[in-house]
């Protein structure tokens, strides 16, 4: 696994973006130790123009608080492979499990292919979201890949609410769902 030479010392984190209203606060509180590189990558999210508002939300983001940002491929027929069979299942359960672990184990690899020493991911800003569950994922997939996966609980002091308040005070675009189709029926 590549090291963080010391935790104090500021080193590159790629920063998976699930959205640009968790990402107001995920890019600041991961600034405050790291030089962080988004990385907008999210083959769950249906419908098409749903995906088109909420990655030009993230670049109208990208403008208004620069900072450097990757846009992944649309794997929309990886995620559904991912997902197959698990349809059914509740918010929170083994289909989100599935999604989030794509998604992370795609953030990995990009930071390995790009020599970015560190991972993280803004997905533990939503209160919908099991940042315990999450986490755990992406330790495993940072070991995996050989990068150092850093941990939080964004939704912590107040982090979703920043977020809420950040978005609404960027005008930022601020969705109603987590993303996939599934949780639309929800």
């Amino acid at each position: 696994m590549k090291r963080v030479a010391d935790e104090s010392e500021r080193t590159e984190l790629l920063l998976h973006i699930c959205c640009a209203p968790d990402a107001t606060h995920g890019v600041s509180a991961f600034g405050k130790r790291f030089d962080v590189i988004g990385f907008f990558y999210n083959p769950n999210i249906h419908p098409r123009e749903e995906f088109r508002k909420r990655l030009l939300a993230a670049l109208d983001l990208q403008e208004k608080r620069p900072f450097p940002m990757i846009i992944g491929n649309d794997g929309a027929e990886t995620w559904e492979d991912a997902v197959r069979g698990l349809e059914g299942e509740p918010e929170r359960g083994r289909r989100c499990e599935a999604c989030v672990r794509m998604r992370l184990r795609e953030t990995a690899r990009k930071a390995s292919e790009l020599g970015v020493p560190a991972f993280a991911t803004i997905l533990t800003v939503s209160p919908k979201k099991d940042a315990a569950l999450v986490n755990h994922v992406g330790r495993e997939e940072g070991e995996l890949a050989g990068v150092r996966y850093v941990e939080a609980d964004l939704k912590k002091n107040d982090g979703f609410l920043n977020s809420v308040r950040a978005s609404r005070e960027l005008g930022i675009y601020r969705q109603r769902y987590c993303g996939c189709r599934h949780s639309f029926r929800a």
